[in-house]
Order: C-alpha cells, then structure tokens, then sequence
C-alpha cells in the first residue's frame, strides 16, 4: 500500500470512502462545503493507496497550543478502511504514519476519538498506540429544536 497526502483530485473518492464509515449519514456535504473542509489550513487527509484505488483513509489536524512550551498537538479523525480491505494492517500503517508526520512536527501528543464501542476497535487503537485510560473526552452536540 501506497500512502500519501491527499489531493482535491482524490476528494470523491475520499467521500465515497466515507460512506462507509458513516453509511446512516443521509446528508452528504455539497461540493463547495466539502472543498472548502478539505483545504482547511492545519489539516492533512492521509490515504493509503492499492492499484491506484484509495483504500484506507485518516486526517491528522495540527493545532497550534499556548502551553506545552508552544508545542502543537495532533488530532487523528476518520479513520476507516475499504470494508474488503480491513484487517490486513492498512489502517495501522495510515495510523503509524500519521503518528509519525504529527512527531515530525513536534507535537507533545496525539488525540484520536472514537464512537466505537466494539472491543476490537478499542483493541486495534490501543495496538496502534493510544491509551484509552490516559484522557476522558466529552462530546457536546447542538441541541434539538423541538
């Protein structure tokens, strides 16, 4: 497997891959919002390649921090390989190099979140080196108009 940064050419495959890390998504983003996420200073979209074919995917978004002696962290999201694909290390290699650009880049520590609650996933995250018991995240969401 290939893995490089992706590009705007890669952006409807990028999409497409997304459909299946969230199928119950009935929305998807317009052209121009989905451009306009994509570009955003800060944050690189890895893929990892076979054939030609984007196969696995992750974004690694670097955020600029006032502690930590200026240090930046990083934020690994969406990550998710082709359903035929899992299994066969693809997202650890994404996930490894990910890890490894956010080093390069000084960060003091990389944070990646998850919703999965199935053991294997939490397993797999743990194999590719993060520690579930180290920070407690919380989620707030827009609240629902009645």
């Amino acid at each position: 497997m290939q893995i490089r940064a992706l590009g705007l050419d890669d952006l409807l495959s990028l999409l497409g891959l997304y459909a299946q890390l969230h199928p119950q998504d009935s929305v998807r983003p317009g052209v121009a919002v989905a451009r306009a996420a994509f570009a955003h200073p800060g944050l690189t979209h890895w893929g990892g390649f076979e054939d030609g074919r984007l196969v696995a995917s992750c974004n690694l978004a670097l955020i600029p921090n006032l502690t930590r002696g200026g240090r930046p962290y990083g934020v690994i999201e969406n990550v998710v390989t082709d359903a035929a694909r899992r299994g066969q290390g693809k997202g650890r290699a994404l996930i490894e190099h990910a890890l490894q650009q956010a080093w390069a880049a000084g960060c003091y520590k990389v944070v990646l979140t998850t919703s999965r609650k199935d053991p294997a996933v939490l397993a797999f995250y743990e194999r590719c080196g993060f520690d579930r018991h180290d920070k407690t995240a919380f989620v707030a969401r827009p609240p629902t108009s009645a």
